[in-house]
C-alpha cells in the first residue's frame, strides 16, 4: 500500500505518513517488511503443530535443531515443564512420517510429543494490525 493510500485512509498527507512510518522504523517498532506466501495455495501441503516436552537440560539443543531445520516455520518456548511449540509444513503424509521418525522422535531429551494437523484455517493473522 502506498503512502498516498495510507494517507487517504487515516486522513494524513503522503509526507506525514512517510515521516511517521520512518519514525516507527527508526524506533524498531516496524522491524521489516515481508511477503507472506500461503503455502496451501502453491501446492498440496500439510500444516502441522507439535507440542514437545523435553528434559530441561535438552531445551537449548532442541531449539537449535528446530531453528536450523527449514521445515519448521515457527518455534516457540512456552510455559509448562520444558515445552516447545513448533509449526512445520510438509508436502505429503510420507513427509510428515519422515519428519516424525527422523527428526522429532530423535530429539535429545524428548519426553512427550503431541502432533496436530490443521484441517481448516479459520483466522490467521501475522503480526500486529494497525
Amino acid at each position: 500500500m502506498s503512502y498516498v493510500n495510507i494517507g487517504m485512509k487515516v486522513n494524513l498527507s503522503r509526507v506525514a505518513v512517510k515521516t511517521r512510518i520512518r519514525s516507527l522504523e527508526n524506533q524498531g517498532i516496524i522491524e521489516k517488511y515481508v511477503t507472506i506466501i500461503n503455502p496451501t495455495k502453491l501446492s498440496h501441503t500439510i500444516s502441522v503443530f507439535f507440542d514437545i516436552e523435553l528434559e530441561p537440560s535438552s531445551v537449548s539443543q532442541v531449539i537449535d535443531i528446530l531453528r536450523n531445520d527449514d521445515v519448521f516455520t515457527q518455534v516457540y518456548q512456552v510455559t509448562g515443564p520444558s515445552k516447545l511449540h513448533a509449526h512445520a509444513i510438509v508436502s505429503t503424509d510420507e513427509g510428515l512420517s519422515d519428519l516424525l521418525n527422523n527428526v522429532i522422535y530423535k530429539l535429545p531429551g524428548l519426553k512427550k510429543v503431541k502432533c496436530d494437523t490443521i484441517l481448516t484455517r479459520i483466522k490467521d493473522i501475522k503480526g500486529v494490525r494497525l
